[in-house]
């Protein structure tokens, strides 16, 4: 069977071959664990301490300052409920938007059960965050800012130095989810000014089930996993040596070839979109149109349902919805509702995202498939 082009690569990345290859010692015959005391131990811990050098280097930050987790979610909870929690003598008020992640917007719902309150910030209509309303937001009891510095569906790029900037000297944590912007654009935790920052290495062609939050040197958290003292104490468990190699290794690649991957991803989705509104009337892309992921390409076809134009070109073609339509009910993602797309655009919404390895001849297949799809619908 001839596998569909995919161009879901904000869902998840395929592994690198070079990840793979960077991992494969540790499925064969480095299994030993990293805290032992002996030579077994040797192999495992210095691969960890490599990949977090790796990271660091991507982030431009110090190896003591990054912590791996389990994933984005897992550094997002960690970096709202650990320095929230730490900081409740402190505050109470957290600041965030309507267009995060569920892995930040469920844990402020979470903090909100548990003493906390929440201020959610409001987009323009490209997605994008006013600084000013940040600014506003801003009380004597807030102790943590959580912004996502791109956002998964569409692209949109948050002004993240700039709150930084306006928060600076408050006593304020400010944290990114960065999950979406890693190896696509710069991360560097100086240039964004924050204090925490999560990666995703399902979202940079590394393993799913790993990730890593940057923690600013001299911060503390409240520890997030008890036991024997991993990872400086604040996540207790024996590391996941076999996929922190593997981050590790996409890291490098990432911040090796950040401008380069970049120019071709952004080539590949500009070749879809032109090609999109050459052929197609009654389509609009969402958000901002320079301040973008370089390889986001969200798209409403006017009328239409999302659900069934994955049905038509799902064989050929992977794809994102941006609203599942039912018999009774339209369920519109909150980012698009949030942004005030009109329903009969917003139902009919497609993520494609394209990826290092998508080629100018998959673009223009998939382009075929696509439009012969919405002008069968229509």
């Amino acid at each position: 069977m001839i596998r569909p082009i995919y161009l879901d690569y904000n869902a998840t990345t395929p592994h690198a071959p070079e990840v793979i290859e960077a991992m494969r010692p540790f499925l064969e015959t480095e299994f030993g664990n990293p805290s032992s005391a002996h030579g077994y131990a040797v192999g495992p811990r210095r691969a960890v301490e490599q990949a977090r050098g790796r990271v660091a280097g991507v982030l431009g930050c110090r190896p003591d300052e990054v912590l791996f987790t389990s994933g984005g979610t897992e550094s997002n909870n960690h970096a709202i409920k650990g320095f929230g929690g730490a900081r409740y003598a402190r505050g109470t008020h957290i600041v965030t938007s309507v267009i995060e992640h569920p892995a930040v917007l469920a844990v402020c719902r979470f903090m909100e059960q548990h003493g906390f309150s929440v201020t959610y910030l409001p987009v323009d209509a490209d997605g994008m965050i006013d600084p000013a309303d940040v600014t506003a937001a801003v009380t004597p009891k807030t102790v943590l800012i959580s912004i996502m510095h791109a956002n998964n569906e569409v692209g949109t790029v948050q002004p993240i130095a700039e709150i930084a900037r306006r928060v600076q000297g408050k006593g304020i944590l400010l944290h990114t989810d960065a999950a979406q912007s890693v190896g696509k654009i710069p991360t560097r935790v100086d240039a964004l000014g924050v204090d925490l920052l999560s990666v995703a290495g399902h979202k940079i062609y590394a393993p799913k089930g790993i990730g890593a939050l940057y923690v600013r040197r001299g911060l503390a958290p409240e520890i997030f996993c008890h036991g024997a003292g991993q990872e400086r104490g604040m996540r207790a468990g024996t590391e996941n040596v076999l996929e922190i190699a593997g981050l590790g290794k996409a890291c490098e690649i990432a911040e090796a070839g950040l401008s380069r991957n970049a120019a071709h991803m952004a080539a590949m989705r500009d070749r879809l979109e032109a090609g999109l509104a050459a052929a197609l009337d009654g389509i609009r892309f969402n958000g901002h149109r320079q301040k973008r992921l370089p390889n986001t390409a969200s798209v409403s076809f006017h009328g239409l349902e999302a659900n069934r134009i994955l049905e038509e070109i799902g064989l050929e073609v992977a794809a994102s919805a941006g609203a599942a339509c039912h018999s009774d009910k339209v369920h519109i993602s909150h980012v698009l509702e949030a942004m005030g797309i009109p329903e009969a655009w917003a139902k009919g919404t497609l993520r494609f995202t394209t990826g290092r390895m998508t080629t100018a001849q998959e673009i223009d297949r998939a382009l075929e498939v696509i439009i012969a799809a919405v002008k069968k619908l229509r």
